[in-house]
This record gives C-alpha cells, structure tokens and sequence, in this order.
C-alpha cells in the first residue's frame, strides 16, 4: 500500500474525533437498568476494549507506513473511548468494571505472537464479533442510555472493519497466491470457534436481547463473508461491513 493509501483514514478518523468533541456525552444520569446477564456481557465487552494498544502501534510504525501507523492511533484512541463508553454505562447502572477476563487475555497473547498480519487477523475475529455483539445490544434493550451507547459503539466499529480489511488486503498481496485463501479459511475457522464461545459465554445475556445461540453465530459467520472477499480480491478492496 502506498504511503498515501491510508491518508484518508487519517483525516477519517481525524473527522470523527472532532464530531465526538462537539457532541455531548450521553446523559449518564438517567442511569441504566439491565438484567444481570446482559450487565455481564457488557463488563467482558469493556475489558477487552481497555488497552493502550501499544503493540499494535508498534508494529504499524514498523510497516514504514507514516499515514497508517497515524490512522492505528487514532483507531486505538477510538477503542479507549469505547471502554470509557462502557465504564460510564456500567457505573450509571451501579455496576463495576471488571479487572480482567480470560478471553481478552488469550487475545492479547495471540495478537502478539507473530508480526502485523496475524495482528490484524486475530483483532478482525474481536471487531467481527463485536458488531454482531454491539446490534443486539443496541436493539435488543428498551433501555434508552444503554441503546444510545450502544449505537455510537457500533458506527465506530462499522468503520473499523474496512479499515483493518484495507490494510490485511494488501498485506494479504504479499503472500504466495496459493497461501491466500487458505490462511483466510483458517481466519474463518477461528473465527466460527471465537463466535461459538462468545455465544456460550454470553448465551443468557443474548436471549436476553433477542439473539439465539446459533443466530449469533450464524450471523458472525455470514458477515465474514464480505471481509474475506475485500481481503482477497484483487485491485483495490472495497468497503467491507
């Protein structure tokens, strides 16, 4: 990817910083009322946006790109806001965050083993999962606070996707052609096993918002497809969501 490619990201990312500024925080004050279940997959959501990021910043200086290691900045910043998001959500609901939580921390290890690529790969099963996660959450409660942070979660994460799919294109572009389709087939893999563990983890939580078990997962797998196809065809990749 030239180093131009990902200026528009940046001034993307850059765009939306500012609407946040001039938006109002939600109003915490009304607080929240959700069913235990959902507050508990809302705690596990929060603990796996909270990070600094620095690894992955790490790694996007490294791929000697100056606008895409701008735009993963701004991406992290973005992230932390969610965790903010979500802290405040859980205090207006009299609810603790939590310190840690197994899946975060097996993502975090996988994330870190190899270079930029498996990066980006094992990020995109957490954003994949999350937009499915952040819709029911957005539709699924009568809660006016908790659908309000919800959606502004959610049409961050919209962005994300093409973002990192963008990047795993051409990243995608430097492996032997025979390589490519199977690494995304054992993306897909991971990424049916990752979904049928949140659908387990957060079963009761998801009835609770109207999602069954298997929709979830049949859901996160059907919105794989896009990613998958952005990744892998050639020319320039498109939007995926």
């Amino acid at each position: 990817m030239g180093a131009g490619g990902f200026a528009k990201w940046v001034r993307r990312f850059e765009d939306e910083r500012e609407r946040r500024r001039a938006q109002d925080d939600p109003n915490w004050d009304q607080g929240a009322t959700l069913h235990p279940a959902v507050w508990a997959g809302i705690q596990r959501f929060q603990v796996g946006e909270d990070g600094d990021g620095a690894n992955l910043v790490t790694k996007a200086d490294e791929a000697g790109d100056r606008d895409y290691a701008r735009a993963v900045r701004l991406f992290v910043a973005e992230e932390q806001n969610h965790a903010r998001l979500l802290a405040r959500l859980l205090a207006a609901g009299g609810m603790p965050t939590l310190t840690s939580h197994w899946s975060d921390t097996v993502f975090v290890r996988l994330r870190r083993l190899m270079g930029l690529r498996m990066e980006l790969l094992v990020l995109m099963i957490a954003e994949v999962v999350a937009l499915r996660y952040y819709r029911a959450l957005r539709d699924g409660t009568d809660d006016s606070l908790t659908s309000d942070v919800a959606g502004r979660i959610l049409a961050d994460e919209q962005c994300h996707v093409p973002f990192h799919c963008e990047r795993l294109h051409a990243s995608f572009a430097e492996l032997p052609r025979l390589l490519r389709r199977p690494v995304m087939g054992i993306w897909r893999l991971l990424l049916f096993a990752v979904s049928l563990a949140v659908a387990a983890d957060h079963g009761r939580g998801l009835h609770r918002l109207g999602v069954g078990r298997l929709s979830f997962v049949a859901d996160v797998m059907a919105s794989s497809d896009a990613v998958a196809s952005v990744v892998l065809v050639p020319g320039r990749p498109s939007e995926a969501r």
